[in-house]
C-alpha cells in the first residue's frame, strides 16, 4: 500500500525535530491474522524500487509483516516522523541522520536502502554509478569545480546534501565553497535555468542528470560518489523508542530488505523497471543514466567518512560522536 502524506503536514513533522525528545511507539501487536504492521516513510526515488521488490515478492510476508509505505516530502520531515514515532521506519541519506544526531535526535539505523559498491569511485564512467551529477553547459568555460567561485549553482536545498557534495568537490580542487553563489530551485526548474543561462552549473540527480546530457549538457563532475566513496549512503531509520518496542518486527524488516536488495542487485533490469514506475520516468531515461546498487549491510566506518566530511567542510562545529549501538543488530 502505497499513500502520500502532504507537504504542509510534512513541514509540521519536521517541526518536531526542534523538541529533539524521543517519542513514544506503542508495542508491536499482531492483528488477528498473526501479521505485525509497520509504517514505512520514503521519498520516492528511484531506489525504493528495493522495498517495492520486499512487497512484491513476498519478503515482508515471509517476516509475518505488512508494511504500509508512505511517500514523505524530505528525508528531515521523514526523521521528524519516525522519532516523534508517527511512523516506524523511514528513508534518509547518512547526511540528514548525521545532522538529526547532532541535534541529539535519537535514531537507529535498521538496514542499508541505497549507496555505492565498493571500488565504485574507480570505474572509468562515475555517470554510470552516481545518480547525482554537476552539470554545466557544453560550451560553459568552467571546466573544473574550483571554477564555480563566484557562479550561480543550483541545489535542491541548502545545507543538504547536493550543497554537500559539491563543496567538498570545490574545496578539494583548492577553490572555496563559500564564494559560490547557490541558489535553491527543484530539478525541473534547475535544468530549465542551466539550460537558459540563469545558472552557470546545476546540481541535479537521476533522472535530471541523464535529461540534462540528453539536452545537450556537459556532466562536469559525479559529487556523490566522489563524497562517499563506497557503502550505504541511503538508509532505513527508526526511532530509539521503536527500536526498543518492535524489535522482533524490525528484525524482520532487515531480514526482508536485505533479501531485497540482493534479488535487486541480481536483476537489475526488474529493478529498473520498478524505478520508472516509481519516478515516471521513461524506461530508457532510466537506464541510460546511473545503476542504483542496494547494499546488503551497513559499516560504521562508511558512516563516520561521511561525518568527518561535513566536520572538515563546516557544515558540523565537529565530527558527531557516533553511539556504538547506531546500527541496528550489529
Amino acid at each position: 500500500m502505497r499513500r502520500s502524506i502532504p507537504l504542509a503536514l510534512a513541514a509540521v513533522l519536521s517541526m518536531t525535530l526542534a523538541a529533539c525528545g524521543g517519542g513514544s511507539s506503542p508495542a508491536s501487536t499482531p492483528a488477528a491474522d498473526g501479521m505485525t504492521t509497520l509504517k514505512v516513510g520514503t521519498i520516492g526515488i528511484g531506489s525504493d524500487a528495493g522495498i517495492r521488490l520486499a512487497v512484491d515478492k513476498g519478503y515482508f510476508k515471509e517476516q509475518g509483516l505488512n508494511v504500509e509505505i508512505s511517500v514523505i516530502a524530505n528525508p528531515p520531515a521523514g526523521i521528524a516522523a519516525a522519532q516523534s514515532g508517527q511512523i516506524d521506519v523511514t528513508y534518509t541519506p547518512s547526511i540528514p541522520l548525521l545532522n538529526a544526531l547532532s541535534q541529539n535526535v535519537p535514531l537507529k539505523i535498521v538496514a542499508a536502502a541505497d549507496g555505492y559498491k565498493d571500488g565504485a569511485g574507480e570505474e572509468s564512467d562515475l555517470n554510470r554509478v552516481d545518480d547525482t551529477g554537476l552539470l554545466v553547459q557544453k560550451a560553459s568555460a568552467i571546466s573544473r569545480p574550483r571554477d564555480l567561485e563566484g557562479k550561480n549553482v543550483s541545489v535542491p536545498a541548502r545545507k543538504a546534501q547536493l550543497e554537500v557534495t559539491v563543496s567538498k568537490l570545490v574545496k578539494d580542487d583548492g577553490g572555496d565553497p563559500t564564494k559560490v553563489k547557490w541558489m535553491v530551485l527543484d530539478p525541473s526548474s534547475a535544468l530549465q535555468s542551466l539550460n537558459s543561462g540563469r545558472v552557470d552549473a546545476a546540481s541535479l540527480v537521476a533522472p535530471f542528470t541523464s535529461k540534462a546530457v540528453a539536452e545537450g549538457n556537459r556532466l562536469l563532475a559525479s559529487p556523490g560518489v566522489e563524497f562517499f566513496e563506497q557503502g550505504a549512503i541511503g538508509l532505513w531509520v527508526s526511532g530509539a523508542n521503536t527500536v526498543k518496542s518492535k524489535e522482533k518486527a524490525l528484525e524482520g524488516f532487515k531480514a526482508a530488505i536485505y533479501k531485497a536488495n540482493a534479488y535487486a542487485n541480481r536483476n537489475t533490469d526488474e529493478a529498473q523497471q520498478l524505478s520508472a514506475q516509481i519516478t515516471k520516468t521513461s524506461l530508457d531515461v532510466v537506464k541510460s543514466g546511473a545503476v542504483n546498487y542496494w547494499p546488503e549491510g551497513v559499516r560504521v566506518e562508511d558512516i563516520e567518512r561521511a561525518n568527518n566530511n561535513l566536520a572538515d567542510l563546516g557544515f558540523l562545529s565537529a565530527p558527531v560522536k557516533l553511539p556504538g549501538d547506531l546500527v541496528f543488530g550489529n
